[in-house]
């Protein structure tokens, strides 16, 4: 009996795992089809009956990640990571983006800088290898806009906006009252779009929306316009579809295209797709520059390095375009970078999950420089941007309001539409100068042509000058990062300084002081280099006595004077705090102080100029010995290196 009700329990299995495994199936072609939405209900009634698969779990996540509901996507690649299976660095990136949705920005960044060890050439690796303290760099940038609701939206999709006539035209699913049937897109199960336009009032209100043009309706999409300065032409996204024929690509699916209509007797007329379109890719939510010289927008064409890039085109004056150019890696990365927006000055904003943000799609904006190249692109802060998606940015310069869509949190719909206002201009002329004086400490006098050199914080020169004949110097540098600055000149100990640049338009101000080589100065025999060089600590890892990068560069100090005066020797001596025994801190000490000896030794210097020593605890420099209570930095003054010139 026990044999038999085995064999129906495994029989009872059996079938049951296959039964999933064709649900699997018909989900998969679902999927594969890109009708997001069939295959998650599919998927999530196999996941309900205990089945589990990595591929399973990806895809439901996928599916609710492509369209953007990033906290139900949490939960299937929570799953998937559960799983403890091997897993793509591209799910890492993803997990990271919908960690951010839920507020853990803890693991959300363990999970990138995962993804950046897996993925080092990936350009949103490196970018956020480049700013991994981005948030704080965000916050410095934010609250510069008064954010709010608009009373346009709708329980649908609002998003997309422009300025015709004193009309705000934007996208929306709302039912229309035209009686043109709308599809419904398997993407997410939501109708397609149609343009609507809402009055401007004087009073900065917005009038109920009402349908904007009849003549480019059709069942499918319609979304994203913009217009010349003058009026006549229009450029919107709207989905493959041509004289009543739809263009698909080899994957059946139907793209979406650019398309032109021009305004004549009061009706926009002419209505043809552009020519760089293609059914093999999508180009969209096209934007014109101020001059109407170049259309900017969205694509996936070859030559595109993500999942979607920003190109510009230019638009000749016979009607004719150019050739797309793909505005480049400080802007595009493997991710998604779409809804470019060009304000009067040339500033150029864009949505990206690809830069590091916040979570979704978030708003960034550059400005291109005289030689076309752009600026650090940068993230623009909270409230416009937050957790979701944000996008879709419109901005008048000169009244300093604007619109964006977003769907955050506590909207109307799917995506709404939002209104803010600028308080503080953001930084885009933000060029930064580092500053200074340079005299002489013992005689007080300002010192003429002392070469200044800048470096980055991996030490690599990036620019050179010679102070005035008032001891005056000044270099541009980029902003928000942070330099080392060393001065040099044949009649006095050189200096090193580390300078934190602030990511705005601005002034550094860095004076030195510098000491004589010898004579009255006092540098001299018993003179300490480390308080000459303002080098306050050796640094090494807790237990540990191997050079870390940031004390190589307190130690190329030590290298230069010992370099440049090939007669000096000089002592190491290394201490510790209290807090360890004695004869613990005592062989720490020691070995940290050969440490250091070593690494003089093997950047050139003759061993027969260096000594060292370990003096553990017996040498503190303040009370806070065994069993007195101390703070973290009175036990810092302790721990100290020391390069005494013993010849």
């Amino acid at each position: 009996m026990r044999f038999k009700h085995l064999l129906l329990v495994a029989l009872a299995f059996t079938q049951l795992f296959f039964a999933q495994q064709k649900k699997i199936a018909a989900a998969n072609k679902m999927y594969d089809n890109l009708s997001y939405i069939d295959a998650i209900a599919v998927y999530e009634k196999v996941a309900e009956k205990g089945y589990k698969s990595a591929e399973l779990f990806q895809r439901l996540g996928n599916a609710y990640y492509f369209n953007a509901k990033f906290e139900q996507a949490f939960k299937w690649y929570r799953e998937l990571f559960a799983l403890n299976e091997p897993i793509p660095a591209e799910y890492y990136y993803r997990y990271a983006q919908t960690l951010k949705s839920t507020g853990n920005y803890l693991l959300a960044n363990q999970m990138l800088a995962k993804f950046s060890e897996m993925s080092e050439n990936d350009n949103r690796a490196k970018k956020f290898k480049e700013n991994v303290e981005y948030l704080g760099t965000i916050k410095e940038i934010s609250n510069r806009y008064n954010v709010e609701k608009t009373n346009i939206n709708s329980e649908f999709l609002d998003y997309g906006t422009s300025f015709y006539k004193g009309y705000l035209v934007f996208a929306s699913n709302r039912p229309t009252k035209s009686k043109l049937s709308k599809k419904v897109n398997k993407w997410d199960n939501l109708a397609f779009t149609n343009l609507y336009a809402s009055e401007v009032k004087t009073d900065g209100t917005l009038s109920e929306p009402e349908e904007f043009i009849n003549e480019v309706a059709t069942k499918f999409h319609e979304t994203t316009p913009c217009f010349t300065a003058d009026g006549t032409t229009m450029y919107f996204t709207r989905n493959n579809f041509n004289d009543g024929k739809v263009g698909k690509n080899q994957e059946k699916s139907v793209l979406l295209k650019i398309y032109k209509a021009t305004y004549n007797e009061g009706k926009w007329i002419n209505i043809k797709e552009l020519p760089f379109n293609s059914d093999d890719y999508s180009c969209a939510h096209p934007v014109l520059s101020p001059d109407d010289k170049f259309l900017y927008f969205a694509s996936d064409m070859p030559g595109t390095l993500g999942q979607s890039d920003i190109f510009r085109i230019a638009v000749n004056e016979d009607g004719t375009y150019g050739l797309p150019e793909n505005l480049g890696a400080v802007i595009n990365t493997e991710g998604k970078e779409t809804f470019p927006f060009i304000t009067e000055n040339n500033e150029l904003y864009f949505s990206s999950d690809g830069h590091p943000g916040l979570g979704g799609l978030d708003i960034f904006a550059t400005k291109p420089q005289e030689d076309g190249t752009y600026l650090k692109v940068f993230n623009v802060g909270a409230p416009l941007n937050c957790e979701m998606d944000d996008f879709a940015v419109y901005f008048d310069v000169k009244s300093k309001f604007g619109f964006f869509s977003s769907n955050r949190n506590g909207g109307a719909g799917y995506d709404d539409i939002y209104k803010f206002v600028e308080k503080i201009p953001l930084p885009f002329n933000n060029e930064q100068v580092i500053t200074g004086n340079i005299s002489d400490l013992e005689e007080e006098v300002v010192l003429e042509n002392v070469k200044v050199t800048i470096l980055d914080d991996q030490m690599k020169e990036i620019a050179q000058t010679f102070t005035d004949e008032h001891g005056n110097y000044e270099i541009k540098v980029e902003p928000g990062n942070k330099y080392f600055i060393r001065t040099e000149t044949r009649d006095h100990q050189p200096q090193e300084v580390s300078v934190d640049v602030k990511n705005e338009h601005g002034k550094t101000h860095q004076d030195f002081e510098l000491i004589k080589r010898s004579g009255k100065t006092g540098v001299t025999t018993g003179s300490d280099l480390a308080k000459i060089l303002n080098i306050k600590e050796i640094y090494f890892d807790l237990d540990k006595f191997n050079i870390r990068p940031d004390a190589e560069v307190e130690l190329q100090k030590i290298l230069v004077v010992l370099t440049e005066n090939p007669d000096m020797k000089i002592d190491v001596r290394a201490h510790t705090d209290s807090r360890a025994s004695k004869k613990y801190n005592m062989t720490l000490s020691t070995n940290r102080a050969k440490s250091t000896v070593d690494y003089l030794v093997q950047n050139g210097i003759d061993r027969s100029r260096l000594t060292s020593k370990g003096y553990g605890e017996t040498q503190l420099v303040n009370g806070c010995s065994d069993g007195v209570d101390c703070t973290e930095e009175e036990h810092q003054l302790n721990r100290r290196s020391e390069f005494i010139i013993v010849e």
